[in-house]
């Protein structure tokens, strides 16, 4: 299912998306930050846009999701430094949400609340009637938090369920995740060698891990009889008892500091409502969660206490960092090497009869700022004047050469014509660099155009095929369907699923009619697949295909369950009784599609009209198709619907089984009467030409017939089956 997640990163949402992963879920998340750069788990995708935006709803539409949780109360979007105005900020956020939810109105969903809206001492464990009693803005927004998904689960009539978790605790990653009571207790044992605790507070633990897995089970359920759950182990411990274990965990002297007024404070949320419903959990030891948060906090000290991040080790470091060192002094590098030829051939060249007006320091520095640019233009040029200086005072001082005009001239030329080639290498450089990014975002939009013009012609292709094949139209499916009237009233059922085989395109389909509020049989079907469950099911225990058909909607067999069909749809009387149900096995996985449920849909309302009209004539004349004071078909219409029968058989849409019954000499009302008490209600009694009474057994064979002509023995009657029905 299609799961939105709505909430700041934090250790909670993060192991909530692991969590969803693994059950097969696809995840969206919604950050509720447009810039959020906190790290999340991978998610199929993730909307960065903040709650206030008007795109609430058109992320709704677009994710379409079947469950949609709010982190709530544990949304660390919202920091509580300054509570007046996040808590204005925290209602107006959760009304938005709301709202696009309620637009859409599909799926559930589920709000996390917290026991901090109890703020008082409870001397008996809180059920999830106790109302509320925040003692700040915080906990305030928290519970008119509650108020508001009840009122638009009442007022809108939508499938909302808050969930209040105790007082969570987890292994924290990072300082950020210092957050509850227990890490608070260990940071404080490391930091200040004491532990301060209240002397009169006491409450119940939930660990993460625990609180993830009842999160999921209640928000995953197919029905539920409560809006609220609380989910709490429900296990009192004293702040003192804590404060114990934190000291024997960290193996610390630090002393227990007591403090706090004489006024008890106990707050323990009872967990029996979802307990007695979604079954008794499992808990994790409090003792061993914090002997292993203290291990953690112990190994990594300078995490918690300077809230610095996790180092890498120091060679991995050093390299890391020389490597970022030698990449950018290897054009130096370079520079230096390739200078020591160019002043050997400076010093050649002096004097030489043809490569005396040579200035081979104007070429380095040329080369270095074609190549490099201007930064190693400049570098080169600082050398190449050093290379010259050093030269000039082989025949003069150093003094001299720092007089003479000339040494001036050379080295403004020099960084003149450096500079500017270097400063047009770097331009024509960084237009390239532009242009490229500009060609790949070209490339990218034309792959985009590419994609969205395939999909067009997919479409038009789709389309074409439709008006051009006219199977899907409606006007097709209700001239196929019609084709039903021409069949006489008992054969209706039996052509039905045949029929229906045919407009989705599969081999595979059975119908059973309800027999009883519980039992199903199966009445028609197309092949032997399709008769896989057997000729009679117990359909309210189908689990999910129950419940989907029960919000009169098609079943579609995602998970590719083999104990249910891939299609299924139930159609219903005009009292709201489920009068049959028809079942798709063999259907391609591209046809899996809410189009196809749609015209399924039609298909099952058009078959419908057709045995709704079969039905209502045999009704008309059922004083004339059974004898009266009698439970027995007359000789025409036993004949007839035996004719149907047989005729459906031998076109592999049903099996029956016909038998004859030694009932000489005895009245016939009084017989059939006396047998149909122990056939199924879409068996028959009646007679033929013959004068002989007989049964038809529908979907038996020969082997099912068996039981029944035993049971008749058992009564004294002698019945045998029936093979040549013309002699």
């Amino acid at each position: 299912m299609n799961v939105l997640l709505i909430g700041g990163a934090g250790s909670l949402i993060n192991n909530l998306i692991i969590k969803l992963n693994k059950e097969g879920e696809r995840v969206y998340l919604l950050t509720g930050s447009k810039y959020s750069k906190e790290p999340y788990q991978k998610v199929f995708e993730r909307y960065d846009f903040t709650y206030d935006c008007d795109c609430i709803k058109d992320i709704y539409e677009s994710v379409a999701p079947d469950l949609t949780i709010y982190m709530g109360a544990f949304d660390t979007n919202f920091r509580w430094t300054g509570e007046e105005a996040e808590s204005v900020k925290y209602s107006a956020s959760l009304v938005n949400i709301l709202m696009g939810y309620a637009m859409v109105g599909k799926g559930k969903f589920v709000y996390l609340s917290s026991c901090e809206i109890y703020g008082t001492n409870y001397d008996n464990n809180i059920d999830e009637s106790t109302p509320a009693s925040p003692v700040n803005f915080k906990a305030m927004s928290f519970a008119q938090g509650e108020e508001l998904c009840e009122s638009y689960r009442k007022n809108r009539n939508l499938d909302i369920i808050t969930l209040r978790l105790d007082h969570l605790y987890k292994i924290p990653k990072t300082l950020k995740d210092v957050t509850d009571v227990c890490t608070r207790m260990c940071l404080e044992c490391m930091a200040d060698n004491t532990i301060t605790v209240d002397k009169n507070r006491s409450f119940s633990l939930l660990y993460e891990a625990d609180a993830i897995e009842f999160i999921y089970r209640a928000a995953s359920c197919m029905t539920h009889r409560d809006y609220v759950y609380n989910i709490s182990s429900s296990v009192e411990i004293t702040m003192s008892d804590l404060a114990a274990m934190v000291q024997d965990a960290m193996d610390d002297t630090a002393p227990i500091v007591m403090s706090g007024d004489d006024n008890k404070h106990r707050v323990v949320l009872s967990n029996a409502r979802f307990d007695s419903e979604f079954g008794n959990p499992f808990f994790c030891d409090t003792r061993t969660i914090v002997q292993k948060i203290a291990a953690h906090m112990k190994k990594y000290p300078y995490i918690f206490l300077t809230g610095e991040g996790v180092k890498e080790p120091l060679l991995r470091r050093i390299i890391k960092k020389s490597g970022w060192l030698l990449g950018s002094l290897i054009p130096f590098l370079e520079n230096l090497i390739a200078f020591i030829p160019f002043f050997m051939l400076n010093n050649r060249a002096v004097g030489s009869q043809y490569f005396a007006n040579l200035d081979f320091y104007l070429l380095y520095v040329l080369l270095f700022a074609i190549v490099y640019g201007q930064q190693q233009a400049t570098f080169s040029a600082v050398l190449a004047v050093a290379g010259y200086c050093f030269r000039q005072m082989y025949d003069r001082s150093g003094f001299e050469v720092m007089l003479d005009a000339n040494t001036y001239i050379w080295i403004a030329q020099l960084f003149i014509l450096g500079l500017v080639v270097g400063y047009m290498r770097d331009q024509i450089k960084r237009m390239k660099y532009e242009s490229e990014e500009e060609r790949d975002f070209l490339f990218n939009q034309l792959d985009d155009i590419q994609d969205i013009n395939g999909s067009n012609v997919r479409v038009k292709n789709a389309l074409e095929t439709q008006i051009v094949n006219q199977n899907d139209s409606v006007g097709k499916i209700y001239k196929i369907t019609s084709a039903l009237d021409r069949y006489n009233p008992e054969e209706v059922l039996f052509y039905a699923a045949d029929m229906l085989g045919k407009l989705v395109k599969s081999k595979d389909v059975a119908i059973y009619t309800i027999s009883n509020g519980t039992y199903a049989r199966l009445l028609s079907s197309t092949s032997k697949k399709a008769r896989v469950l057997g000729n009679s099911i117990k359909y309210t225990e189908m689990g999910e295909m129950y419940d989907t058909m029960l919000q009169r909607k098609v079943f579609i067999n995602r998970k590719m369950d083999e104990r249910y069909p891939l299609m299924a749809n139930a159609i219903y009387s005009d009292n709201d009784e489920m009068q049959m149900i028809m079942m798709i096995w063999g259907i391609p996985w591209e046809s899996m599609t809410l189009g196809q449920a749609n015209q399924l849909i039609i298909i099952s309302a058009l078959i419908q009209n057709a045995v709704l009209r079969a039905t209502r004539y045999l009704d008309i004349l059922e004083h004339e198709r059974y004898v009266e004071g009698a439970r027995m078909l007359t000789t025409d219409a036993f004949r007839t619907l035996m004719q149907a029968f047989m005729n459906a058989q031998s076109k592999g849409l049903t099996e029956c089984t016909l038998l004859i019954i030694d009932a000489d000499g005895k009245d016939y009302k009084n017989v059939s009467n006396e047998l149909m008490d122990k056939l199924r209600q879409t068996d028959y009694i009646g007679t033929l030409e013959d004068g002989n009474l007989y049964t038809l057994l529908a979907n038996s064979n020969d082997n099912d017939a068996q039981f029944v002509i035993k049971r008749f023995a058992d009564m004294g009657y002698n019945s045998r089956i029936v093979k040549d029905v013309e002699a």
